[in-house]
């Protein structure tokens, strides 16, 4: 009895020793969720300062290549301190302008209103149009409305009327001028009372009339 104890007691001291570390399936023991997890971060979270730069989209680019950082950037060169960027003068856009895109360097304007305002009012490009009788107006393809006011001349008469749609005033009676108070035509001499007869000068419509006392008419009937 004592025998068979004794090798039993072999047996458990021998049996450990046979299973070696190849004969363990590593499949079996599959790495814990964290390991996994940091052997990924690594992977993708990869430390490029001094090495290059990495534009919007992830994409690596090496030192002293250039690239466009994002769709609205300007080009940049890629250096150890990180991306050195273009900064030109960008040209100023339209104030009129309705639509800017901004998919390059500098914002560019892709349309501008196609018609212009004045006094509360839009016009066509190029429409001509009067805003008052004596105003022409255009509007031009700078969508900016350009006016010529017309220059009337000084009228022959010192009663000028304006009639409506006209732009400049009009004499209906003729040239005349003022003899006093009173408005005399002009071209022939006018008795204007019992004593004075007067007479505009020529051309010269605004200026007081010429008068001469002549014998009156009240002495002779005394």
């Amino acid at each position: 009895m004592a025998l068979h104890i004794h090798e039993a007691w072999i047996l458990l001291l021998v049996i450990p020793a046979l299973v070696t570390p190849a004969a363990i399936n590593h499949e079996d023991y599959p790495a814990d969720e964290g390991d996994q997890t940091s052997s990924n971060d690594n992977l993708i979270f990869d430390d490029y300062r001094g090495k290059g730069c990495v534009d919007d989209s992830g994409f690596v680019y090496k030192l002293g290549e250039r690239f466009f950082p994002g769709h609205s950037n300007c080009p940049c060169v890629c250096t150890e301190d990180g991306p050195v960027c273009d900064q030109p003068e960008c040209p100023k856009i339209h104030p009129k302008c309705t639509k800017v895109e901004h998919n390059g360097c500098c914002p560019e304007c892709k349309e501008v209103k196609n018609f212009c305002e004045y006094h509360g009012k839009n016009y066509k490009i190029l429409e001509e149009f009067k805003p008052s009788p004596c105003e022409w107006c255009r509007c031009e393809p700078s969508n900016e409305v350009h006016c010529v006011v017309a220059d009337c001349a000084v009228p022959e008469c010192v009663n000028p009327v304006y009639e409506p749609e006209q732009c400049c005033p009009v004499c209906k009676n003729g040239p005349n001028c003022f003899a006093g108070t009173t408005i005399i035509p002009a071209g022939i001499e006018v008795k204007v009372d019992d004593c004075n007869i007067c007479h505009c000068h020529n051309g010269d419509w605004w200026k007081p009339a010429q008068c001469s006392k002549r014998e009156c008419q009240g002495k002779q009937a005394l």
